[in-house]
């Protein structure tokens, strides 16, 4: 009778242990899918200011964008929630895609080789950000999903496997300008 106990209690032990690993797994692809998001967003941050300049240059009258752009990337550069951070990354879309519209007003702006590249580039992190945000939401999904099904959830709340945030931007047509 003994090696009944003794098995039963060591199927519960593999069990915990499977389980706990599955669950940091997945905890650590949703930490990676976060870390994909942040190079792109740091990429955009990093060429904001650059915008900021070449257009200065041709449209001064922008003043009150060019300083909504620069207090919401600063914004988005210290906020740490999924959720707020995501809103404001929204905002930030919308002042850049001002700014980018500001060619179609300044022809020496359009002919811009550096402005041209820049706008370039800007998609081309647009791009790559809506493929990160894609595959974090998945993970985060995967994830929510994982601690809430039994019998895994028996171990998530116990060790403290808490649901996450999905990052959240609004679609491209609430973002027209």
């Amino acid at each position: 009778m003994w090696w009944i106990a003794g098995f039963v209690s060591l199927a519960v032990m593999a069990f915990a242990i499977i389980t706990f690993n599955d669950l940091i797994a997945a905890r650590n692809r949703v930490r990676k899918a976060w870390s994909n998001i942040d190079v792109q967003l740091q990429r955009r941050y990093d060429l904001v200011p650059q915008l900021v300049a070449i257009v200065k240059g041709y449209a001064a009258h922008e003043r009150a964008t060019f300083e909504e752009v620069a207090q919401l990337r600063n914004r988005a550069i210290s906020t740490a929630p999924v959720a707020q951070r995501g809103e404001i990354e929204t905002q930030l879309q919308v002042q850049v895609t001002r700014l980018l519209a500001l060619q179609e007003s300044n022809p020496d702006l359009k002919a811009s080789d550096n402005f041209a590249q820049l706008q370039r580039d800007l998609v081309d992190v647009e791009d790559r950000l809506q493929t990160a945000r894609q595959e974090y939401n998945e993970t985060v999904r995967e994830f929510n999903t994982q601690i809430e099904n039994f019998p895994d959830l028996l171990l998530a709340r116990p060790f403290g496997f808490r649901p996450l945030e999905f990052f959240q931007a609004q679609d491209r047509e609430a973002m027209q300008v």
